[in-house]
Order: structure tokens, then C-alpha cells, then sequence
């Protein structure tokens, strides 16, 4: 075996020995207080992300995250309603009230909790929301049961240019819906960009309106000063920074070259790895 090629095996034997003990990035800060205010490309509609309060639901305390929405008229808002409560490794979605317009108000109850967005999410994740809902409205004074299945999958990671910067690293995620009832089948794909340790930063619709971030508020608890080991700049130091450093191994890329020697080598995995979670 060539030192070049003893050298690269090195490089991914230390790399992947730390994939299970990274820890996740934050992908939906849900400090109380927190706002992303996203605009429509063709700049006639908002999307407003708020996680808005607590409240106790069957005695347990669940954050409300709303989005509101410019409805079909453009003049009325819609406002979906998420119930979480938020672990070590996961966001879990326990309630849904969604208004949809003429269509009427959508409620259900996920028990046990569903998953709503892990914290560590890699390219092939894929996971389904699954619960059975009220359909109000539809019907004057009745109330239509229906299904409705989402399956989520993690589809790629890139950067997002949006009118508040850009944001390196996003998850993109597909949303397929299916809400199926006596009166009523629909299914729609939507589509979510994440930013690390931000939140939503775009999002487009099944008719594929896209609305980007122009601008966002998060309650000092969630902001944190960068770590000079964060390579890619994305709010932690985590096994991301160290593949960053690990495909520039043996080059002068001045990102990567943390220990500023004039070259990447090992002794900038060891740096980055040693403070990992900063």
C-alpha cells in the first residue's frame, strides 16, 4: 500500500469513528419567542414561523410552533398550529390544528408522539407522520373523519441563497402528504430547507410557490459564537467539520487549515475533534 493510499484510509478510519458520538445539529431552535418570516419569489405572500408559547395539553407542557399563511384571498391568514416537546434527538409532534381555508379546520392527535424532525438527519432519512383527523366545514354541520399520511425523506444537503443571506449546509426535506376520506382525497409534495442551528430558511409549495427567508429572530439562548473549529460554519463543531477537513487532507485550503501550519493535515482532525460540541 502507498503512503497516499495508507494516508486517505487513515483519514476515514478517523473520521468514521466519530459518526456515532456527533452530536445533531438543531434544525428547528424552538426557544419560545423565535421568528422566521419567509417571502414569496414573486413578493405576494408571507410564511411566518413562530414558536409562539407553552401550553398543557393532558398535563404535559407542549410548544405551540406557528405558521401563518396568506390565505387564497390574499387578505385572510391561515394558522397552523404544531404541539412538540423537544428531546435530546428528536423534535415529537403530539397535536396538529391546521386551517385550511374553505376546506375548514383540521385537527389531530398522535399517540404515542410522532416524530417530527430528528436533531441528526443524514442524506436517506426518512421517517412518516401518520394520524387519523376532523375534517370542520366541509360540510355544513358535519364533521368528516379522514386519514392523513406524511412521509418525510431527507433528499440532499446544499447552501440556500435567500434575501438574508446565504446558509451553508441546509437539509432539504420532502414532505408527501395523502389525506384520504369519504368526501374528500388529496396528496400534495412540499418541500422544506433547514439551516443548521437557524430554522427555516425556503420552503415551496405542491403548486411550487417558493418562499424564501428575508428575515428571522432568535431569542439570544439559541445564538452562539462560532467556534474557530467550525469549519463550515454552520453554529457547532461536529462530524461535518470533520469530513470538511478530512476531503481537503493534504491541501492549503484556508478554512480547513485550522492550526493555520500552511497545510491540512492530521494534527487539524485532531483540533477539530477534540472540540467537538462547541
Amino acid at each position: 500500500m502507498t503512503q497516499n493510499a495508507f494516508t486517505y484510509w487513515l483519514v476515514l478510519i478517523f473520521v468514521y469513528g466519530f459518526v456515532f458520538t456527533a452530536s445533531g445539529q438543531n434544525y428547528y431552535p424552538a426557544a419560545i419567542g423565535n421568528t422566521w418570516v419567509l417571502k414569496s419569489t414573486d413578493g405576494e405572500s408571507l410564511r411566518t414561523y413562530t414558536v409562539a408559547a407553552t401550553e398543557v395539553i393532558d398535563g404535559v407542557e407542549l410548544t405551540i410552533l406557528e405558521i401563518a399563511s396568506d390565505g387564497a384571498d390574499k387578505e385572510a391568514v391561515e394558522i397552523d398550529k404544531y404541539f412538540v416537546t423537544v428531546t435530546e434527538d428528536k423534535l415529537l409532534l403530539h397535536q396538529t390544528v391546521f386551517d385550511e381555508g374553505k376546506l375548514g379546520i383540521v385537527t389531530a392527535k398522535f399517540s404515542p408522539p410522532a416524530t417530527f424532525f430528528p436533531q441528526l438527519l443524514t442524506i436517506g432519512d426518512a421517517w412518516q407522520i401518520a394520524a387519523e383527523i376532523k375534517l370542520t366545514e366541509i360540510l355544513p354541520g358535519r364533521e368528516i373523519a379522514a386519514t392523513s399520511t406524511t412521509d418525510v425523506k431527507v433528499i440532499l444537503f446544499e447552501d440556500v441563497e435567500t434575501p438574508a443571506g446565504t446558509f451553508k449546509r441546509c437539509v432539504k426535506v420532502a414532505l408527501s402528504q395523502r389525506v384520504k376520506s369519504s368526501v374528500l382525497n388529496l396528496e400534495a409534495t412540499s418541500y422544506q430547507w433547514l439551516a443548521p442551528n437557524l430554522g427555516p430558511v425556503k420552503y415551496e409549495t405542491a403548486d411550487g410557490l417558493v418562499f424564501e427567508l428575508i428575515r428571522s429572530n432568535l431569542v439570544k439562548e439559541e445564538v452562539e459564537e462560532l467556534s474557530p473549529y467550525d469549519v463550515n460554519g454552520d453554529g457547532a463543531v461536529n462530524i461535518l467539520d470533520l469530513t470538511l477537513v478530512a476531503s481537503q487532507f493534504g491541501g492549503v485550503d484556508v478554512d480547513a487549515d485550522v492550526n493555520d501550519d500552511g497545510t491540512v493535515n492530521i494534527q487539524d482532525l485532531v483540533m477539530v475533534a477534540q472540540n467537538f460540541g462547541d
